[in-house]
């Protein structure tokens, strides 16, 4: 019995010593573990900052209006017979020009018969005026010696007394005479004359046609001058002042102008809290229609600096280089443009990031580079 206790023990110690030889050997074929790399210090750009002054600039955008515009309509009926241009889209009238007349003669033949039947009833005045009125006789011969059917009618003569006023009333001369001042009145509506220098840019009738009363007949608009309407948000209409200089350019911006804030409306459109300001510019390359955009300088914010808005963290935050690491400095963001925000809150001469760095966190070590 004690000599297999005695075997079995040191079979068992074999064993143990054949797994210590083996592990041994294995600990002797294992490759040594390479020590980790170092990570490399990105090298970054910085900027100094120094705060100033910075303009609040409000962009906004609207579709180009001709200042000058006249839509064209009839008051009368008739062909029309003449225009000083070919009344096509596009056609250049001066000043005064005819733009548009339809026939009158119609119109003219009526406007003579009631002038001659005025001009009758003053003659038969005449010889009631030499015995009763023997005072006020000179200024109604006068009146009818000067009397044509060709000029314009004059005012009447202003009676002398009450006596005279009832008497001429009596004979129905001031009806008359009425009446024929509305037909010249009329007669005048049949040809329309071009307000100012400008361009027909849009033409609904032709040569030839009948026109009737209350038709459209087109648009005229001087293309020298034009003003472009534009929302402002509310808030800083207050800010902005009638004759600013305001700089406009077009979407592609191949094209820039300089204007001016003609008006502003008082109104505030209750859906989008905006208020329309109208701006008057004028120069080469601008049509009726075209859409620009508009940069308003609103006013001038103290001890302010302009960053990208890349580097924002977090909505109020920005990296900056201290001791060869990043920190995180909090600002105050006043304005956010386009491109880039407004800032308040940092220190002067602070070295902030000009560019993002990728992984960044504060307590990271860089290096600046020196260019």
């Amino acid at each position: 019995m004690k000599a297999r206790q005695i075997i079995i023990s040191l079979v068992g110690i074999g064993i143990i010593a054949a797994a210590f030889w083996y592990s041994g050997i294995l600990a002797a074929t294992e490759r040594p573990i390479p020590p980790k790399a170092k990570r490399a210090t990105p090298t970054v750009f910085v900027q100094t900052v120094k705060n100033q002054n910075t303009p609040i600039t409000v962009t906004a955008a609207g579709t180009l209006e001709a200042r000058d515009q006249v839509d064209l309509f009839s008051e009368v009926q008739g062909i029309f017979d003449y225009s000083a241009g070919s009344f096509k889209a596009g056609t250049y009238y001066k000043k005064g020009s005819v733009l548009l007349r339809v026939n009158s003669e119609e119109a003219r033949a009526s406007l003579r018969a009631q002038k001659s039947a005025l001009y009758n009833q003053m003659v038969a005045l005449l010889p009631d005026l030499r015995f009763d009125y023997p005072d006020a006789l000179p200024q109604w011969e006068s009146y009818v010696n000067n009397f044509s059917d060709d000029q314009p009618l004059k005012a009447l003569p202003q009676p002398t007394s009450d006596k005279e006023k009832l008497f001429i009333a009596g004979r129905n001369i001031n009806t008359t005479w009425y009446n024929v001042k509305n037909l010249e009145e009329r007669l005048a509506k049949y040809t329309i004359y071009a307000p100012f220098s400008g361009i027909l840019t849009e033409a609904l009738v032709n040569k030839g046609t009948l026109v009737r009363p209350g038709q459209r007949l087109g648009s005229f608009i001087n293309p020298n001058i034009y003003e472009l309407p534009v929302a402002i948000n509310s808030s800083y209409v207050d800010l902005l002042k009638i004759g600013n200089t305001v700089t406009l350019h077009n979407v592609e911006r191949s094209g820039t102008w300089k204007g001016k804030v003609n008006r502003l409306n008082s109104l505030v459109d209750p859906t989008t809290q905006t208020v329309q300001a109208f701006i008057r510019v004028n120069g080469q390359g601008l049509r009726e229609g075209m859409y620009l955009e508009a940069d308003l300088t609103a006013k001038e914010e103290p001890n302010t600096y302009e960053v990208s808005r890349k580097l924002i963290t977090d909505n109020n935050k920005l990296y900056f280089v201290q001791d060869s690491s990043l920190q995180l400095a909090t600002v105050q963001p006043i304005y956010f443009k386009e491109n880039t925000v407004v800032v308040r809150g940092l220190p002067e001469g602070m070295q902030l990031l000009k560019n993002s760095v990728a992984g960044s966190y504060e307590g990271m070590k860089v290096k600046i580079a020196e260019d």
